[in-house]
């Protein structure tokens, strides 16, 4: 008789190891894939001596090895950009704009985007490099 009332007895209890292991690996996913998302587009950078960048809030100008312009990973054409660069310099005087260029491309694209810059008057900007 106690053995048929141990057999209706159920086990109600949620293992939760596999819980916590499916955790862990999203974690770890996110992880990994989080410094991949804030690149956005996939260009190499000249190496050179340089500050560290504040964590403030900056627009990136991006120029991959092709020509191709990138405001906040939007596909710009120059005059787009001079267009948006204007609009956002004249909302906030203290605008930063970080610009990145692929160290193979040519020197007088860059020369062109400071120049919209210096155009516009955004005063705080940067070349993004990486560390020697």
């Amino acid at each position: 008789m106690s053995r048929r009332r141990r057999e209706k007895r159920r086990f109600c209890e949620i293992n939760m190891t596999p819980l916590m292991d499916m955790t862990f690996l999203l974690l770890i996913t996110f992880i990994i894939t989080m410094p991949a998302m804030e690149q956005g587009i996939s260009i190499k950078l000249p190496q050179g001596n340089s500050d560290i960048l504040p964590n403030k809030k900056s627009n990136v100008v991006t120029l991959d090895s092709e020509g191709n312009m990138f405001l906040n990973n939007r596909p710009l054409t120059i005059d787009a950009l001079e267009k948006e660069l204007g609009t956002m310099a004249a909302e906030d005087p203290n605008t930063a704009v970080l610009v990145r260029a692929d160290e193979r491309l040519d020197y007088g694209k860059v020369m062109r985007v400071m120049k919209i810059l210096y155009k516009v008057k955004i005063t705080r900007m940067a070349l993004v490099t990486l560390a020697e």
